[in-house]
């Protein structure tokens, strides 16, 4: 069992960095999420890249209403790329989550405030969520190199979903009781979410609705940027958006769960006063 100086609980500056690496460690030892990052998004992106090929599209850019005429290939490996970064942030980030919560219970029975883990863990999963994209869009380049400015464009939109779906697994984690559970909601919420953006496997891709799911604001802004020289801000805000909704529901859910009740337990009975 850590001392508490190896846990950083006498100093009130040292309870941060501790509980941070703590936070890192976890979603970075899942060796199953890295071989799914080295290896299945390359082998995806092959497959996707292979069965689309060079066909062109029409995709609507609802900020302007203008319809962009492209390569249904290279549409296709943004698809790709943005499903790939759903499934493995949020598998990383739930599987990681789900596993220390017992842990962060301790943590806070042994002295430890929420505020520091919440505060912790919220970073940790950023900067998960900001390295799998990275890593995502550096591997599209083996199959397409747009300009400086389009891949940009796409490297911003994998990092937004990214921290969305880093955020549903921080949810999930907190929330339901089995593993098999978050898994399905977020491999079939990845896989629906994404394919339904693409045009060329969904006829309605380009139908308002589509508004109203989380990977619409980071695909505009990939396509726009990639495609139409075109920045659309306001609608990649829809994904922080999104993001800042699932953690704040979770953050929540993670303060109840490692409540301390000690102290309410160990209050003495209240006695009426002696006449």
């Amino acid at each position: 069992m850590p001392t508490p100086d190896a846990l950083g609980l006498r100093s009130p500056y040292g309870q941060f960095p501790t509980a941070l690496r703590f936070c890192v460690r976890d979603q970075t030892r899942n060796r199953l999420a890295g071989l799914l990052l080295v290896l299945f998004v390359p082998a995806w992106y092959l497959m996707m890249d292979a069965m689309a090929g060079p066909k062109p599209l029409d995709f609507k850019l609802y900020s302007t209403g203008r319809l962009l005429h492209v390569d249904g290939g290279h549409l296709t490996l943004i698809s790709a790329g943005l499903n790939s970064v759903t499934m493995i942030a949020g598998f990383v980030v739930f599987d990681a989550v789900r596993k220390a919560l017992v842990f962060d219970r301790r943590l806070v029975f042994a002295g430890y405030r929420q505020s520091t883990l919440i505060g912790a863990k919220t970073l940790a999963v950023a900067a998960v969520a900001v390295t799998i994209a990275l890593y995502t869009a550096l591997a599209m380049l083996g199959f397409w190199r747009p300009g400086a400015a389009g891949w940009f464009a796409v490297l911003t939109g994998f990092a937004v979903i990214a921290l969305t779906y880093g955020a549903l697994g921080l949810l999930l984690g907190v929330l339901v009781k089995r593993d098999l559970e978050g898994f399905f909601l977020i491999i079939m919420g990845g896989l629906m979410d994404t394919f339904l953006q693409n045009p060329l496997g969904n006829p309605l891709a380009n139908k308002p609705v589509l508004q109203w799911f989380p990977s619409f604001g980071p695909m505009q802004f990939a396509v726009g940027g990639a495609f139409g020289h075109t920045a659309l801000w306001g609608h990649l805000a829809l994904g922080p958006a999104w993001a800042a909704g699932f953690s704040a529901i979770g953050l929540v859910i993670f303060r109840i769960r490692t409540r301390d009740r000690s102290h309410s337990a160990r209050r003495p009975p209240h006695r009426p006063p002696s006449a």
